[in-house]
């Protein structure tokens, strides 16, 4: 910015047009969706039958598997090929039975099902910012104490 000629520093006003355009369009959208979201309708039954389909658990199974002591590259060889035959047979990790899975590792037992439904997987991410239901709550009740100090 110095030392530029006399006529240039106007062209530098510029640069905040975009700034100012981009936080018309963020409010703009904001009160879209304020009025989109109370009117919104979940149809439960056809997500979780969404949620289900596309191998959603299967980091869930890698995990799964490093948790036995494999390690990591292992696992998720171990996951791919579950995975492409699971799309060759048309069938979700939970929908395979244990002696299917156990045909890529012999360290998958039959409580290898308890983190291979959604619940389970969902209740495995249990830290900060993670989606088991306490975590959750948790954020629900920071955020809500957060909108009652302002």
């Amino acid at each position: 910015m110095k030392s530029q000629p006399l006529a240039y520093n106007k062209d530098n006003q510029e640069d905040k047009e975009p700034l100012f355009d981009t936080v018309d369009t963020v409010r703009d959208c904001l009160r879209a969706f304020g009025d989109m979201i109370p009117a919104i309708e979940s149809n439960k039954p056809s997500m979780l039958e969404a949620a289900r389909r596309g191998f959603s658990t299967a980091t869930d199974l890698a995990d799964y598997l490093v948790g036995k002591g494999l390690p990591f590259r292992d696992s998720h060889e171990i996951v791919g090929k579950s995975v492409a035959y699971g799309i060759e047979k048309q069938q979700d990790l939970s929908e395979m039975s244990l002696a299917q899975l156990q045909q890529f590792s012999d360290q998958i037992t039959d409580d290898v099902f308890d983190v291979l439904t959604l619940e389970g997987s969902v209740a495995a991410r249990d830290h900060i910012g993670g989606t088991a239901p306490s975590q959750v709550r948790a954020a629900a009740s920071r955020a809500l104490a957060r909108l009652d100090t302002r």
